[in-house]
């Protein structure tokens, strides 16, 4: 054999156990996308006449539960809820009951999303166990959507109730019993359905249940209703409920000492117009109540005084309350001032000065507004006195520079305390860095009106009040990205009120913008509005 084909059969053979040494990848095929299928339930799935207490529900692969305490909705509810298992992967569920089942009742147990298969994951999707205790399926259903009442954006897991309405039923049930029937949104739809439920009449209800407890906690949750009782089996199946949360009725707390001259005292409610009357023994106190930033919680002020305890008297409305509470040798508070805005002033922004305690004088032949070219500038002044907020007000001008200046004694506050000098420097943009956007409101109902600009999360960023003319002016506002929202101020208080269920008031009605409004720097845009019926 010549040396060159001995070679070539050697290199040959080398190729040949190089291929057979070399690792390959070992594919596992087609990805499981399939979901569990159920063979078998035991009783039947739709059985009548149930009498047992344990339910299983046979599978043609290994199957596991997720979410089930969220996902898992019994209509009616349980009082004792029913044991689920196992908690590892099996090819079967148990669901064993520990309630007495109330006759000739249609029970129906949702799993939601909550059984998937064990190595993908796969929902077996609304899976639903449906049984009675009686001789037939009951067979009417409703269905409806849910949104916030305010926000553009809707909670998940909302819970849509009914309560049947016989000789037993008040509107206040739903404070104390559980409902008839029960679905639930789950964490991403806002519609809902209710099936299997029997004619009749009752109170359709939804609840954001916080406590997951099926009772209305107006302190935690959010709820939403139809105002009217609804026939299941003569009328509409189909609703719209707005949900929000409630403002409490006014509450008060005990009060405590937070230094030598301040009391706080916690409330539930609206704290405003509240009426504080402060004695020592027969003598009244001079006082003057605040809001504490960003709590439900009220500052009572007083002079100093020699004493072992005072008496607060509270009344807002047809609420009194009563409370004595010791006192103890403490700090006193002292004055000392925070700015916002520092730096650069927007055209609709005004300058405000916050005190740490009230002020009750104000001398402005000690405050100056200085510009630029060191000329005065008329500017008022406006003291809320609830938020211990000065707010300056002038006429701006672009491409300026201001110099806030308030000398010793500008200020005094209820201790007779004063400002040492404060000084601010403040300066605005050209108005070619803002833009101006102009909203004509169209099918408008009614005055008044509040037109908002809200941020991506609700923030609302900028307004306008509007009691006569249909045409909202958002002139120099700085440039962005704005969710348009119309509020009709119904009790023209300048703000959104939520509703009531016991008065059954709902809320304030809110229109949103069908889409996101860009506003540009020296950009001039105008919309029409066309408000839905």
């Amino acid at each position: 054999m010549s040396k060159i084909m001995s070679r070539f059969i050697l290199l040959i053979a080398a190729l040949f156990i190089v291929s057979c040494a070399k690792r390959g990848n070992i594919t596992g095929g087609l990805k499981d996308t399939l979901a569990p299928v159920l063979r078998e339930s035991v009783p039947a799935n739709m059985k009548t006449n149930f009498t047992g207490n344990e339910i299983k529900l046979y599978f043609d692969e290994y199957v596991k539960l997720k979410d089930i305490n969220k996902q898992l909705i019994v209509s009616p509810p349980m009082n004792t809820a029913p044991i689920i298992s196992p908690t590892t992967p099996s090819k079967f569920i148990s669901i064993k009951l520990k309630d007495t089942l109330q006759p000739n009742t249609t029970y129906s147990f949702n799993f939601g999303q909550s059984i998937q298969d064990n190595n993908e994951g796969n929902p077996y999707p609304q899976f639903k166990y449906v049984f009675s205790t009686g001789p037939y399926i009951d067979s009417l259903s409703i269905s409806g959507t849910i949104q916030d009442a305010l926000e553009t954006k809707t909670d998940n897991f909302i819970k849509v109730m009914l309560y049947e309405i016989n000789e037993k039923y008040t509107d206040s049930i739903i404070y104390k019993e559980k409902p008839r029937y029960v679905t639930n949104t789950l964490d991403s739809a806002t519609s809902f359905k209710i099936e299997n439920i029997k004619a009749g009449k009752y109170r359709l209800i939804a609840l954001k249940d916080n406590n997951n407890n099926f009772i209305y906690n107006p302190g935690k949750d959010k709820i939403a209703f139809h105002d009217e009782p609804i026939v299941i089996g003569t009328e509409k199946d189909s609703y719209n409920l707005k949900l929000f949360k409630e403002t409490l009725n006014f509450k008060t707390f005990n009060p405590s000492q937070a230094s030598k001259n301040r009391a706080i005292i916690g409330y539930e409610g609206d704290g405003e117009k509240i009426n504080i009357t402060l004695k020592n023994e027969n003598e009244t106190l001079k006082t003057i109540t605040t809001k504490v930033p960003e709590k439900d919680s009220l500052q009572i002020w007083y002079p100093t005084i020699k004493a072992d305890s005072l008496q607060l008297i509270l009344t807002k409305s047809d609420y009194t309350k009563e409370y004595i509470y010791k006192l103890k040798e403490q700090k006193k508070d002292s004055l000392s001032f925070s700015a916002k805005p520092l730096g650069t002033l927007n055209f609709r922004q005004n300058f405000e000065l916050n005190s740490s305690t009230p002020i009750t004088k104000f001398d402005k032949s000690k405050m100056a507004l200085i510009n630029k070219d060191s000329i005065a500038v008329e500017f008022t002044t406006d003291y809320d006195e609830f938020n211990q907020k000065l707010t300056f007000n002038w006429l701006k001008e672009t491409e300026q520079k201001y110099n806030i200046t308030l000398l010793p004694g500008a200020l005094t506050d209820f201790f007779e305390q004063t400002n040492d000098t404060l000084q601010y420097k403040l300066s605005t943009k050209s108005s070619t860095d803002y833009g101006n956007l102009t909203l004509k409101l169209e099918n408008l109902k009614k005055f008044p009106v509040i037109v908002q600009l809200t941020d991506g999360k609700g923030k609302v960023l900028d307004s306008e009040y509007l009691e006569s003319e249909p045409i909202a002016h958002f002139d120099l506002i700085q440039p962005g990205t704005f969710i348009v929202r119309v509020i009709y101020d119904t009790n023209g208080n300048k703000k959104w009120d939520p509703g009531n269920y016991l008065t059954k008031t709902q809320s304030e009605e809110v229109i949103y913008y069908p889409t996101e409004l860009e506003v540009r720097p020296n950009w001039d845009r105008n919309e029409n509005f066309i408000l839905s019926p």
